[in-house]
């Protein structure tokens, strides 16, 4: 059965992230499925080949396992209370169909094993360990952006209902993954689009938008290209945070991608930026 997959953990953006999730799966008819990851127990990690008599390295190691044992039974305990919450909001926007899931080790593993089944994956922008004052982004949203099969919907602090949305099309791959998705999926139908593009005023580029413009036209959506010049990052943040933009669909690669970096630059730039929910496509 399909579903929207959403993770959670103990972070600020939690509550958006199931807001977001409801949101996603009352459009597109889905049950949602929100899952919680427990990281891998750290018992016998010490180093306790020094210079310790045996009776205190037994002593200590039995004070380590009490003291692992009692925080895996907090974090489980947590983890439960947090899923429960979860259901909540999302049952209180209306979703009947809701599983939980409590999964132990790697995220990543669980995102392969749970995603099978997911049209769509909803994530926090940040999670509990990001640093908010340097505006970091959250290191599980890189991995999942780089692991998942799926598009990935990226919440923003908070959840606000929307009306307009804007694709941000280079003419790469992964853009016209977004606006097949779009075309042919019930997510936005009926919002008002804009396809921008970001370079020189030619030919060239103002014809490279006739083709996501006229296949959304098609599918039935109120939709303008737009052509403007400057830097990528300024000119797509600006006009999100100017036009009451909602939702920011983009390919999380680029043509121009330094592939040191784990999702492209601009894409980066802009999820750090607009505090608007960013739907990201491989």
């Amino acid at each position: 059965m399909s579903k929207i997959l959403a993770f959670i953990d103990g972070s600020v953006y939690a509550e958006s992230v199931c807001r977001l999730s409801a949101w996603a799966a009352s459009r597109m008819e889905l049950p949602v499925e929100v899952a919680h990851v427990l990281g891998r127990r750290m018992a016998g990690t010490f180093d306790l080949s020094g210079s310790l008599e045996l009776n205190q390295r037994v002593a200590l190691l039995d004070e380590y396992a009490r003291l692992d044992e009692q925080h895996a039974k907090l974090a489980q305990a947590k983890g439960r209370a947090l899923l429960e919450t979860a259901r909540a909001l999302i049952a209180d926007s209306g979703i009947e169909r809701i599983e939980t899931r409590l999964r132990h080790g790697d995220l990543l593993e669980a995102l392969a094993d749970l995603e099978k089944e997911a049209q769509m994956v909803v994530v926090g922008k940040r999670g509990e360990a990001a640093d908010f004052a340097k505006l970091h982004l959250g290191s599980n949203l890189e991995r999942i952006v780089r692991a998942s099969t799926r598009p990935v919907l990226v919440a923003a602090r908070s959840y606000v209902p929307f009306a307009r949305f804007v694709i941000a099309f280079d003419g790469g791959k992964s853009a016209n993954r977004a606006v097949d998705f779009v075309a042919s999926n019930g997510l936005l139908k009926g919002l008002k689009a804009t396809v921008l593009s970001v370079g020189a005023d030619t030919t060239e580029n103002r014809t490279r938008l006739d083709a996501p413009v006229r296949r959304l036209r098609e599918a039935g959506y109120e939709v303008e290209g737009l052509l403007l010049q400057g830097d990528p990052d300024d000119v797509i943040g600006s006009y999100v945070e100017t036009q009451g933009i909602g939702l920011l669909v983009m390919g999380a690669y680029g043509h121009s991608r330094i592939r040191s970096l784990v999702i492209g630059s601009t894409t980066e730039a802009m999820v750090r930026r607009c505090k608007v929910p960013v739907l990201m496509f491989r």
